[in-house]
Protein backbone atom coordinates (compact mmCIF):
# COMPACT_ATOMS: atom_id res chain seq x y z
CA UNK A 1 0.00 0.00 0.00
CA UNK A 2 1.65 3.51 -0.70
CA UNK A 3 2.66 6.02 1.69
CA UNK A 4 1.12 8.61 0.54
CA UNK A 5 -2.55 7.13 1.04
CA UNK A 6 -2.07 5.75 4.46
CA UNK A 7 -0.26 8.34 6.24
CA UNK A 8 0.66 5.61 8.86
CA UNK A 9 -3.28 5.75 9.23
CA UNK A 10 -3.55 1.97 8.28
CA UNK A 11 -6.34 3.14 5.98
CA UNK A 12 -6.07 3.85 2.29
CA UNK A 13 -7.45 7.57 1.89
CA UNK A 14 -10.02 7.93 -0.83
CA UNK A 15 -10.58 10.11 -3.16
CA UNK A 16 -13.10 13.43 -2.30
CA UNK A 17 -16.56 13.13 -3.76
CA UNK A 18 -17.09 16.34 -6.26
CA UNK A 19 -20.46 18.24 -7.45
CA UNK A 20 -23.43 16.72 -5.56
CA UNK A 21 -21.41 13.57 -4.84
CA UNK A 22 -20.41 15.49 -1.49
CA UNK A 23 -23.85 15.48 -0.20
CA UNK A 24 -23.25 11.71 0.16
CA UNK A 25 -20.69 12.19 2.86
CA UNK A 26 -21.87 14.92 4.73
CA UNK A 27 -22.42 14.41 8.28
CA UNK A 28 -20.18 15.85 10.36
CA UNK A 29 -22.29 19.12 9.98
CA UNK A 30 -25.40 17.11 11.27
CA UNK A 31 -23.49 16.49 14.41
CA UNK A 32 -22.51 19.71 15.21
CA UNK A 33 -25.96 21.28 14.27
CA UNK A 34 -27.71 19.06 15.92
CA UNK A 35 -25.40 19.32 18.52
CA UNK A 36 -25.57 22.92 19.26
CA UNK A 37 -28.75 23.78 18.18
CA UNK A 38 -30.46 23.28 21.49
CA UNK A 39 -30.92 25.41 24.34
CA UNK A 40 -29.53 28.18 23.33
CA UNK A 41 -32.01 28.25 20.71
CA UNK A 42 -35.24 27.09 22.17
CA UNK A 43 -34.94 28.80 25.35
CA UNK A 44 -32.14 31.76 25.09
CA UNK A 45 -33.31 32.50 21.81
CA UNK A 46 -37.37 32.50 21.91
CA UNK A 47 -36.91 34.26 25.18
CA UNK A 48 -34.16 36.94 24.08
CA UNK A 49 -36.47 37.88 21.48
CA UNK A 50 -39.96 38.23 23.74
CA UNK A 51 -37.87 40.46 25.92
CA UNK A 52 -35.68 42.04 22.95
CA UNK A 53 -37.46 41.42 19.86
CA UNK A 54 -36.30 41.08 16.34
CA UNK A 55 -34.17 43.72 16.71
CA UNK A 56 -31.17 41.55 18.02
CA UNK A 57 -30.93 39.27 15.08
CA UNK A 58 -27.05 40.80 14.40
CA UNK A 59 -26.38 38.94 17.50
CA UNK A 60 -27.82 35.37 16.06
CA UNK A 61 -25.66 36.02 12.59
CA UNK A 62 -22.36 37.24 14.57
CA UNK A 63 -22.39 34.34 16.65
CA UNK A 64 -22.88 31.86 14.56
CA UNK A 65 -20.85 32.97 11.58
CA UNK A 66 -17.78 33.79 13.46
CA UNK A 67 -17.88 30.20 15.51
CA UNK A 68 -18.27 28.91 11.87
CA UNK A 69 -14.91 30.18 11.14
CA UNK A 70 -13.38 28.89 14.43
CA UNK A 71 -15.09 25.37 14.01
CA UNK A 72 -14.29 25.59 10.09
CA UNK A 73 -10.80 26.45 11.04
CA UNK A 74 -9.67 24.11 13.78
CA UNK A 75 -11.90 21.43 11.73
CA UNK A 76 -9.47 22.13 8.53
CA UNK A 77 -5.86 21.74 10.37
CA UNK A 78 -7.64 18.08 11.41
CA UNK A 79 -8.17 17.31 7.67
CA UNK A 80 -4.85 18.09 6.56
CA UNK A 81 -2.70 16.67 9.74
CA UNK A 82 -5.29 13.97 11.21
CA UNK A 83 -5.06 14.85 14.83
CA UNK A 84 -8.65 16.69 16.64
CA UNK A 85 -8.14 20.48 18.08
CA UNK A 86 -6.77 19.19 21.16
CA UNK A 87 -3.60 18.13 19.98
CA UNK A 88 -3.01 21.47 18.16
CA UNK A 89 -3.34 22.94 21.28
CA UNK A 90 -0.79 21.09 22.99
CA UNK A 91 1.23 22.35 20.04
CA UNK A 92 1.04 25.97 20.94
CA UNK A 93 4.35 27.49 21.59
CA UNK A 94 5.22 28.07 25.38
CA UNK A 95 5.52 26.23 28.22
CA UNK A 96 4.94 22.41 27.77
CA UNK A 97 0.63 21.49 27.89
CA UNK A 98 -0.03 24.98 29.27
CA UNK A 99 -2.92 25.40 26.97
CA UNK A 100 -4.43 22.33 27.40
CA UNK A 101 -3.95 22.38 31.22
CA UNK A 102 -6.49 25.41 30.97
CA UNK A 103 -8.98 23.70 28.74
CA UNK A 104 -8.98 21.11 31.42
CA UNK A 105 -9.28 23.46 34.59
CA UNK A 106 -11.69 25.37 33.06
CA UNK A 107 -13.99 22.72 31.30
CA UNK A 108 -14.74 19.92 33.86
CA UNK A 109 -17.02 22.41 35.48
CA UNK A 110 -18.06 24.03 32.35
CA UNK A 111 -19.19 20.15 31.19
CA UNK A 112 -20.95 19.60 33.94
CA UNK A 113 -23.30 22.35 34.20
CA UNK A 114 -23.78 22.88 30.35
CA UNK A 115 -24.85 18.96 30.05
CA UNK A 116 -27.03 19.97 33.47
CA UNK A 117 -28.60 22.91 31.72
CA UNK A 118 -29.74 21.03 28.64
CA UNK A 119 -31.16 18.09 30.22
CA UNK A 120 -32.53 20.22 32.74
CA UNK A 121 -34.24 22.10 29.81
CA UNK A 122 -35.03 18.84 28.19
CA UNK A 123 -36.95 17.46 30.49
CA UNK A 124 -39.11 20.29 31.02
CA UNK A 125 -40.11 20.18 27.01
CA UNK A 126 -39.93 16.37 27.12
CA UNK A 127 -42.12 16.73 30.47
CA UNK A 128 -44.74 19.38 29.17
CA UNK A 129 -45.38 16.50 25.47
CA UNK A 130 -46.37 14.05 28.59
CA UNK A 131 -50.93 13.48 29.23
CA UNK A 132 -50.69 15.66 32.81
CA UNK A 133 -54.51 14.30 33.15
CA UNK A 134 -53.42 10.98 33.42
CA UNK A 135 -51.03 11.43 36.32
CA UNK A 136 -51.31 11.50 39.96
CA UNK A 137 -50.27 15.04 41.45
CA UNK A 138 -46.71 13.70 42.57
CA UNK A 139 -45.65 12.34 39.53
CA UNK A 140 -46.86 15.30 37.91
CA UNK A 141 -44.40 17.70 40.19
CA UNK A 142 -41.41 15.26 39.47
CA UNK A 143 -42.09 15.00 35.97
CA UNK A 144 -39.59 17.27 34.59
CA UNK A 145 -36.82 15.49 36.63
CA UNK A 146 -37.82 12.20 35.30
CA UNK A 147 -38.00 13.44 31.84
CA UNK A 148 -34.71 14.72 32.66
CA UNK A 149 -33.06 11.90 33.69
CA UNK A 150 -34.58 9.83 30.22
CA UNK A 151 -33.15 12.22 28.22
CA UNK A 152 -29.64 11.26 29.92
CA UNK A 153 -30.22 7.71 29.99
CA UNK A 154 -31.39 7.70 25.81
CA UNK A 155 -28.08 10.05 25.41
CA UNK A 156 -25.91 7.57 26.97
CA UNK A 157 -27.58 4.75 25.00
CA UNK A 158 -27.08 6.17 21.74
CA UNK A 159 -23.18 7.28 21.91
CA UNK A 160 -22.20 4.41 24.85
CA UNK A 161 -20.30 2.58 21.40
CA UNK A 162 -18.19 5.80 20.57
CA UNK A 163 -18.99 5.15 17.26
CA UNK A 164 -19.83 7.72 14.36
CA UNK A 165 -22.58 5.99 12.24
CA UNK A 166 -24.97 5.95 14.71
CA UNK A 167 -24.97 9.20 16.14
CA UNK A 168 -24.96 10.48 12.62
CA UNK A 169 -28.23 9.14 11.89
CA UNK A 170 -30.16 9.83 15.07
CA UNK A 171 -28.64 13.54 14.92
CA UNK A 172 -29.60 14.17 11.39
CA UNK A 173 -33.10 12.78 11.91
CA UNK A 174 -33.57 14.93 14.86
CA UNK A 175 -32.46 18.30 13.09
CA UNK A 176 -35.00 17.40 10.56
CA UNK A 177 -37.88 17.57 13.33
CA UNK A 178 -36.15 20.53 14.54
CA UNK A 179 -36.10 22.84 11.24
CA UNK A 180 -39.75 21.50 10.30
CA UNK A 181 -41.36 22.16 13.72
CA UNK A 182 -39.81 25.61 14.26
CA UNK A 183 -39.57 27.07 10.59
CA UNK A 184 -43.33 26.54 10.47
CA UNK A 185 -43.55 28.36 13.69
CA UNK A 186 -41.95 31.28 12.70
CA UNK A 187 -43.51 31.64 9.43
CA UNK A 188 -46.21 33.13 11.34
CA UNK A 189 -44.97 34.95 13.42
CA UNK A 190 -42.35 36.89 10.93
CA UNK A 191 -42.84 40.78 11.56
CA UNK A 192 -42.24 42.11 7.98
CA UNK A 193 -39.67 42.69 6.03
CA UNK A 194 -38.16 46.16 7.23
CA UNK A 195 -38.65 45.18 10.87
CA UNK A 196 -36.78 42.09 10.00
CA UNK A 197 -34.23 44.14 8.27
CA UNK A 198 -33.81 46.13 11.08
CA UNK A 199 -32.66 43.44 13.44
CA UNK A 200 -29.16 43.58 11.40
CA UNK A 201 -28.37 46.71 12.35
CA UNK A 202 -26.33 45.95 15.38
CA UNK A 203 -28.65 48.07 18.02
CA UNK A 204 -28.84 47.09 21.32
CA UNK A 205 -32.59 47.62 21.93
CA UNK A 206 -33.50 49.16 25.96
CA UNK A 207 -35.55 46.70 27.91
CA UNK A 208 -39.48 47.13 27.61
CA UNK A 209 -41.04 47.94 31.19
CA UNK A 210 -43.34 45.03 30.94
CA UNK A 211 -40.27 43.02 31.47
CA UNK A 212 -38.61 44.78 33.92
CA UNK A 213 -41.73 43.72 36.30
CA UNK A 214 -41.04 40.03 35.67
CA UNK A 215 -38.80 37.79 37.60
CA UNK A 216 -35.16 36.78 36.28
CA UNK A 217 -34.78 40.06 33.70
CA UNK A 218 -32.53 42.80 34.71
CA UNK A 219 -32.30 46.36 33.00
CA UNK A 220 -29.24 45.48 31.35
CA UNK A 221 -30.02 43.98 27.61
CA UNK A 222 -26.64 42.19 27.61
CA UNK A 223 -27.94 39.78 30.46
CA UNK A 224 -30.15 38.19 27.57
CA UNK A 225 -28.24 38.99 24.79
CA UNK A 226 -24.42 37.33 25.91
CA UNK A 227 -25.77 34.16 26.48
CA UNK A 228 -27.77 33.99 22.67
CA UNK A 229 -24.00 34.87 21.27
CA UNK A 230 -22.69 32.29 24.11
CA UNK A 231 -24.86 29.20 22.66
CA UNK A 232 -25.22 30.35 18.78
CA UNK A 233 -23.01 27.91 17.24
CA UNK A 234 -22.29 26.02 20.51
CA UNK A 235 -19.67 27.36 22.65
CA UNK A 236 -15.71 26.83 22.56
CA UNK A 237 -16.38 22.88 23.60
CA UNK A 238 -18.66 22.54 20.13
CA UNK A 239 -15.80 23.81 18.01
CA UNK A 240 -13.60 21.01 19.41
CA UNK A 241 -16.06 18.42 18.97
CA UNK A 242 -16.76 19.26 14.98
CA UNK A 243 -13.10 18.26 14.47
CA UNK A 244 -14.01 14.79 16.52
CA UNK A 245 -16.71 14.21 14.05
CA UNK A 246 -14.35 15.09 11.22
CA UNK A 247 -11.93 12.21 12.82
CA UNK A 248 -15.16 9.68 13.41
CA UNK A 249 -16.42 10.91 9.16
CA UNK A 250 -12.77 9.97 8.00
CA UNK A 251 -12.16 13.41 5.99
CA UNK A 252 -8.52 13.95 4.58
CA UNK A 253 -6.16 12.66 7.29
CA UNK A 254 -8.36 11.65 9.30
CA UNK A 255 -9.19 8.18 7.55
CA UNK A 256 -8.90 4.59 9.55
CA UNK A 257 -7.00 6.79 12.55
CA UNK A 258 -9.32 6.91 14.98
CA UNK A 259 -9.84 9.15 18.09
CA UNK A 260 -7.69 9.85 21.19
CA UNK A 261 -4.04 9.89 18.73
CA UNK A 262 -1.90 12.60 17.98
CA UNK A 263 -1.16 12.97 14.15
CA UNK A 264 1.69 10.91 12.74
CA UNK A 265 4.80 13.72 12.40
CA UNK A 266 7.04 11.27 10.53
CA UNK A 267 4.34 10.67 7.98
CA UNK A 268 3.22 14.18 7.64
CA UNK A 269 7.04 15.07 7.16
CA UNK A 270 7.04 12.77 3.95
CA UNK A 271 3.60 13.61 2.54
CA UNK A 272 3.92 14.12 -1.20
CA UNK A 273 2.05 16.17 -3.68
CA UNK A 274 -0.49 13.42 -4.72
CA UNK A 275 -1.54 12.92 -0.99
CA UNK A 276 -1.53 16.72 -0.38
CA UNK A 277 -4.04 17.17 -4.05
CA UNK A 278 -6.43 14.46 -2.23
CA UNK A 279 -6.38 16.25 1.14
CA UNK A 280 -6.91 19.24 -0.33
CA UNK A 281 -9.91 17.71 -2.17
CA UNK A 282 -11.19 16.72 1.37
CA UNK A 283 -10.79 20.64 2.69
CA UNK A 284 -13.80 21.69 -0.35
CA UNK A 285 -15.89 18.90 1.62
CA UNK A 286 -15.00 20.45 4.47
CA UNK A 287 -16.01 23.81 3.63
CA UNK A 288 -19.58 22.46 2.27
CA UNK A 289 -20.25 20.45 5.34
CA UNK A 290 -19.36 23.17 7.32
CA UNK A 291 -21.53 26.21 5.43
CA UNK A 292 -24.45 23.54 5.70
CA UNK A 293 -23.78 23.75 9.65
CA UNK A 294 -23.91 27.61 9.44
CA UNK A 295 -26.78 27.72 7.83
CA UNK A 296 -28.89 25.96 9.42
CA UNK A 297 -27.93 27.34 12.75
CA UNK A 298 -28.56 30.76 11.73
CA UNK A 299 -32.18 29.61 10.55
CA UNK A 300 -33.06 28.07 13.36
CA UNK A 301 -31.74 29.85 16.19
CA UNK A 302 -33.40 33.44 14.15
CA UNK A 303 -36.67 31.13 13.90
CA UNK A 304 -36.77 30.48 17.15
CA UNK A 305 -35.86 34.31 18.16
CA UNK A 306 -38.15 35.47 15.45
CA UNK A 307 -41.12 33.04 17.41
CA UNK A 308 -40.76 34.52 20.83
CA UNK A 309 -40.46 38.25 19.53
CA UNK A 310 -43.78 37.88 17.47
CA UNK A 311 -45.84 35.54 19.64
CA UNK A 312 -44.28 36.01 23.64
CA UNK A 313 -43.57 39.52 23.39
CA UNK A 314 -46.77 40.45 22.26
CA UNK A 315 -48.20 38.49 24.87
CA UNK A 316 -45.60 40.06 27.59
CA UNK A 317 -44.42 36.55 28.48
CA UNK A 318 -40.72 35.81 29.29
CA UNK A 319 -40.09 32.25 30.05
CA UNK A 320 -38.42 31.86 33.14
CA UNK A 321 -38.34 28.96 35.46
CA UNK A 322 -40.05 24.91 34.90
CA UNK A 323 -43.04 26.82 33.10
CA UNK A 324 -41.22 27.16 30.70
CA UNK A 325 -42.34 25.09 28.46
CA UNK A 326 -45.99 25.11 29.57
CA UNK A 327 -46.10 28.93 28.77
CA UNK A 328 -44.67 28.62 25.17
CA UNK A 329 -46.57 25.59 24.63
CA UNK A 330 -50.07 27.88 25.40
CA UNK A 331 -49.22 30.87 24.57
CA UNK A 332 -48.68 29.32 20.52
CA UNK A 333 -51.47 26.65 20.81
CA UNK A 334 -53.92 30.12 21.72
CA UNK A 335 -52.80 31.55 18.32
CA UNK A 336 -52.70 28.36 15.90
CA UNK A 337 -54.47 25.87 18.06
CA UNK A 338 -53.15 22.62 19.30
CA UNK A 339 -51.10 21.72 16.45
CA UNK A 340 -48.94 24.87 16.54
CA UNK A 341 -47.92 24.51 20.23
CA UNK A 342 -47.37 21.03 19.72
CA UNK A 343 -45.11 21.47 16.95
CA UNK A 344 -43.08 24.16 18.52
CA UNK A 345 -42.71 21.97 21.86
CA UNK A 346 -41.83 19.04 19.76
CA UNK A 347 -39.05 20.87 17.69
CA UNK A 348 -38.07 22.15 21.35
CA UNK A 349 -38.16 18.76 22.82
CA UNK A 350 -35.91 17.64 19.49
CA UNK A 351 -33.62 20.29 19.68
CA UNK A 352 -32.68 19.95 23.54
CA UNK A 353 -32.52 15.78 23.06
CA UNK A 354 -29.86 16.30 20.41
CA UNK A 355 -27.82 18.83 21.73
CA UNK A 356 -27.84 16.27 25.03
CA UNK A 357 -27.15 13.62 22.81
CA UNK A 358 -24.05 15.53 21.32
CA UNK A 359 -22.91 17.22 24.49
CA UNK A 360 -22.72 12.99 25.95
CA UNK A 361 -20.55 12.31 22.26
CA UNK A 362 -18.17 15.29 22.42
CA UNK A 363 -17.47 16.13 26.36
CA UNK A 364 -16.32 12.84 27.42
CA UNK A 365 -14.09 12.85 24.49
CA UNK A 366 -12.40 16.48 24.89
CA UNK A 367 -12.07 16.06 28.52
CA UNK A 368 -10.14 12.17 27.71
CA UNK A 369 -7.96 13.77 25.14
CA UNK A 370 -7.22 16.57 27.52
CA UNK A 371 -6.22 13.83 30.26
CA UNK A 372 -4.11 11.56 27.85
CA UNK A 373 -2.37 15.20 26.92
CA UNK A 374 -1.72 16.17 30.22
CA UNK A 375 -1.75 13.28 32.33
CA UNK A 376 0.34 10.23 30.00
CA UNK A 377 -0.04 7.65 32.60
CA UNK A 378 -3.86 8.05 32.10
CA UNK A 379 -3.60 7.13 28.65
CA UNK A 380 -1.32 3.83 29.37
CA UNK A 381 -3.89 1.93 31.53
CA UNK A 382 -6.98 2.68 30.27
CA UNK A 383 -7.83 1.97 26.28
CA UNK A 384 -9.28 5.16 24.22
CA UNK A 385 -12.84 3.51 24.91
CA UNK A 386 -12.53 3.11 28.60
CA UNK A 387 -11.49 6.72 28.54
CA UNK A 388 -14.88 8.11 26.85
CA UNK A 389 -16.51 6.15 28.73
CA UNK A 390 -15.27 7.01 32.22
CA UNK A 391 -16.07 10.94 31.08
CA UNK A 392 -19.58 9.52 29.97
CA UNK A 393 -20.14 7.76 33.54
CA UNK A 394 -19.26 10.64 35.07
CA UNK A 395 -21.19 13.44 33.36
CA UNK A 396 -24.21 11.11 33.82
CA UNK A 397 -23.64 11.30 37.49
CA UNK A 398 -23.34 15.14 37.22
CA UNK A 399 -25.93 15.55 35.34
CA UNK A 400 -28.65 13.33 38.12
CA UNK A 401 -27.85 15.53 40.43
CA UNK A 402 -28.04 18.92 38.68
CA UNK A 403 -31.38 18.30 37.17
CA UNK A 404 -32.47 17.80 40.81
CA UNK A 405 -31.02 20.61 42.02
CA UNK A 406 -31.82 23.45 39.72
CA UNK A 407 -35.04 21.71 38.69
CA UNK A 408 -36.78 25.02 38.74
CA UNK A 409 -34.16 27.12 37.38
CA UNK A 410 -33.66 25.93 34.23
CA UNK A 411 -33.54 29.35 32.42
CA UNK A 412 -30.86 30.47 34.70
CA UNK A 413 -28.61 27.31 34.20
CA UNK A 414 -29.08 27.41 30.62
CA UNK A 415 -27.99 31.17 30.41
CA UNK A 416 -24.92 30.86 32.98
CA UNK A 417 -23.59 27.72 31.00
CA UNK A 418 -23.90 29.41 27.89
CA UNK A 419 -21.38 32.58 29.40
CA UNK A 420 -19.40 30.22 31.10
CA UNK A 421 -18.94 27.43 28.04
CA UNK A 422 -19.43 29.86 24.79
CA UNK A 423 -17.72 32.62 25.86
CA UNK A 424 -15.10 32.87 28.41
CA UNK A 425 -12.38 30.92 26.32
CA UNK A 426 -13.45 31.33 22.99
CA UNK A 427 -10.97 34.50 22.58
CA UNK A 428 -8.14 32.08 23.05
CA UNK A 429 -9.76 29.39 20.60
CA UNK A 430 -9.57 31.66 18.00
CA UNK A 431 -5.90 32.48 18.85
CA UNK A 432 -4.45 29.35 18.99
CA UNK A 433 -6.50 27.98 15.97
CA UNK A 434 -4.83 30.78 14.16
CA UNK A 435 -1.68 29.57 15.44
CA UNK A 436 -1.81 26.08 14.46
CA UNK A 437 -3.74 26.42 11.03
CA UNK A 438 -0.45 29.58 9.96
CA UNK A 439 2.38 28.64 12.04
CA UNK A 440 2.19 24.59 13.56
CA UNK A 441 0.92 22.93 10.61
CA UNK A 442 2.98 24.11 8.22
CA UNK A 443 6.08 23.19 10.41
CA UNK A 444 4.39 19.68 10.38
CA UNK A 445 4.02 18.78 6.38
CA UNK A 446 6.71 18.31 3.88
CA UNK A 447 7.68 21.27 1.92
CA UNK A 448 5.90 20.07 -0.99
CA UNK A 449 2.41 19.64 1.10
CA UNK A 450 2.73 22.84 2.60
CA UNK A 451 2.71 24.75 -1.04
CA UNK A 452 -0.67 22.75 -1.88
CA UNK A 453 -2.46 23.10 1.83
CA UNK A 454 -1.28 26.64 2.99
CA UNK A 455 -4.10 28.14 4.18
CA UNK A 456 -6.02 31.14 2.94
CA UNK A 457 -5.92 34.38 4.42
CA UNK A 458 -9.60 34.49 4.69
CA UNK A 459 -8.74 32.25 7.54
CA UNK A 460 -7.04 34.53 9.14
CA UNK A 461 -9.07 37.61 9.06
CA UNK A 462 -12.16 35.33 10.28
CA UNK A 463 -10.20 33.81 13.28
CA UNK A 464 -8.58 37.84 13.60
CA UNK A 465 -12.26 39.38 13.74
CA UNK A 466 -13.63 36.34 16.01
CA UNK A 467 -10.82 37.24 18.71
CA UNK A 468 -10.95 40.62 19.04
CA UNK A 469 -15.12 40.58 18.75
CA UNK A 470 -15.57 37.76 21.55
CA UNK A 471 -12.80 39.25 23.24
CA UNK A 472 -14.32 42.33 23.37
CA UNK A 473 -17.51 40.88 25.21
CA UNK A 474 -15.40 38.99 27.85
CA UNK A 475 -13.64 41.80 28.67
CA UNK A 476 -16.30 44.71 28.75
CA UNK A 477 -19.73 42.74 28.89
CA UNK A 478 -19.44 39.65 31.30
CA UNK A 479 -18.96 41.25 33.98
CA UNK A 480 -21.54 43.22 34.65
CA UNK A 481 -23.91 40.55 32.51
CA UNK A 482 -22.32 37.82 35.31
CA UNK A 483 -23.19 40.21 38.03
CA UNK A 484 -27.16 41.27 36.75
CA UNK A 485 -27.59 37.54 36.79
CA UNK A 486 -26.85 36.71 40.37
CA UNK A 487 -27.54 40.09 42.14
CA UNK A 488 -31.36 39.81 43.71
CA UNK A 489 -34.17 41.08 42.03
Amino acid sequence: MAQSDTQGSGARMASAPTGLAILAVVGPSMVWAAEYIGSGEVIVATRTGAILGAGVLWAVVIGVFLKFWIGMAGARYTVCTGEGMMDMFDRMPGPRHWAVWVVLVAHIAAGAFSIGAVATAAGVFVGSLMPADHMSEGLARHCPTLCGWGVTFFALAVVWSGTFGILKKVMSFLVLVVVLGVIYVAAYALPGLMKTLGGFSLHVPAVPDWALQLEGVSANPWKEILPLLGWSAGGFASQVWYTYWVIGAGYGATAGRGYGKAADVAALKSMTTDTARKIKGWCRVLYSDASLAMVVGIAVTSAFLIAGAGILGPAKIAPEGPQVALELSNVFSSRWGAAGGFLFILAGAAALISTQVGQLAGWPRLLADCFRICIPGFDRKLTWKWQFRLFLLFFMCTNMILIFVFKGKAVFLVQFAAILDGLLLTPLQALCVAVGLFVVMPRLLSAEAVQILRAHWVFAVGLLIAFLVFGYFCAFQIPSAVGAMFSPK
